[in-house]
């Protein structure tokens, strides 16, 4: 396996946004005085549903968004007014955007071709980020007659080739069929430990940030909704929002109008509780995931093992009721009202 950087490498790319605002012509708030502290070396995935502020973030880090108001930094240095070439940030997109008619390396070469450095030298440095990436062998070849898999390990070596302090990720798994997603995951994830710089990462994904991050900062609306690691994000959610967007909840209503979560998997079919009737029973391939519609629009989901179906069977139209144990519910800040 190719080493990337000595383990011993001080970490690079720790990132502050203060008060970090960003208002388009119009109006429109994408980014709502955001303060937010990554550590340097970290693995950081923005999180959120289309319109929450996650990709302006994003791009207000890497120069291609300046904010209305409010600073940012890297490992201590301002660099709002920055251009991008100067930040010490390397932007990975979606589309990996490889010229076609460029060969591998030329492609990795590019940047620092704008910048003015020399054939030999850059070739050299093109060459040795293509070894990082177990791609040196390709230098020579056409995107085109690369795969998916490797057009992304190109577009990373491209990244890398500037030796950033931040590499920024922009939905750059989305392309990828299921199978190759899961096998770049895990490569990021070893690049990114490797290499001791920060890796911050947009998704929508949910499954992708639990995987993925050290730090998960789950957005709504421009604002920060909640962060911390995968395990706080998921087991311990704040509110409806939360609970309801990571997936594998249950939210409920309390008389009283406050609302509390319990994990799908940690919510039974029992002979008293909450009222529901079941709409739907799928095999998942390690159990049964049972869908229930609850009173007015509210949808629960659990999840079974097979013994348990199997020892007490449900089919659609049932009713039914669901439980919980005491200590797996997980208070929300909403109200009802704001829950919905």
């Amino acid at each position: 396996m190719t080493t990337l950087r000595p383990t011993a490498a001080k970490a690079r790319g720790a990132i502050e946004f203060a008060a970090v605002t960003k208002r388009f012509t119009g109006g429109a708030v994408a980014v709502d005085a955001l303060d937010l502290r990554i550590a340097a070396g970290s693995y950081v995935c923005l999180l959120g549903p289309s319109g929450c502020g996650k990709t302006t973030t994003l791009r207000l880090l890497a120069g291609h968004e300046l904010p209305t108001t409010g600073d940012i930094l890297l490992d201590n240095v301002p660099i709002v007014g920055l251009p991008p070439a100067r930040r010490g940030t390397a932007m990975m997109f979606q589309s990996y955007a490889l010229f076609p008619h460029l060969s591998v390396l030329d492609n990795v070469a590019f940047s620092l071709r704008m910048r003015g450095v020399g054939k030999v030298e850059r070739h050299a440095k093109a060459h040795e980020a293509l070894r990082l990436v177990e791609m040196d062998t390709y230098s020579a070849r056409l995107p085109a007659q690369l795969s998916g898999g490797q057009q992304q390990r190109v577009a990373l070596a491209r990244a890398l080739v500037t030796n950033p302090a931040t590499l920024l990720l922009d939905e750059p798994l989305s392309a990828l069929d299921p199978f190759l997603r899961g096998r770049v995951r895990a490569e990021l994830k070893r690049f990114q430990r490797e290499l001791q710089i920060s890796f911050v990462h947009v998704t929508h994904s949910q499954d992708e940030a639990l995987a993925l991050a050290d730090h998960v900062v789950l957005m709504r609306a421009g604002r920060i909704e909640q962060q911390g690691t995968p395990e706080e994000i998921f087991d311990r959610p704040r509110t409806a929002f939360v609970a309801r967007f990571m997936g594998g909840h249950n939210v409920f209503a309390r008389p009283d109008g406050s609302l509390i979560a319990v994990r799908s998997n940690r919510t039974h079919i029992a002979d008293h509780g909450q009222p529901a009737t079941v709409t739907g029973v799928e095999y998942t391939g390690t159990g049964f995931g049972v869908t229930l519609a609850g009173s007015g629009a509210e949808e629960f989901t659990v999840a079974l093992t097979e013994a348990a179906l199997h020892a007490r069977p449900v089919a659609p139209g049932d009713a039914v009721h669901l439980a919980w144990d005491e200590a797996d519910i997980r208070p929300l800040a909403d109200s009802t009202a704001a829950g919905h």
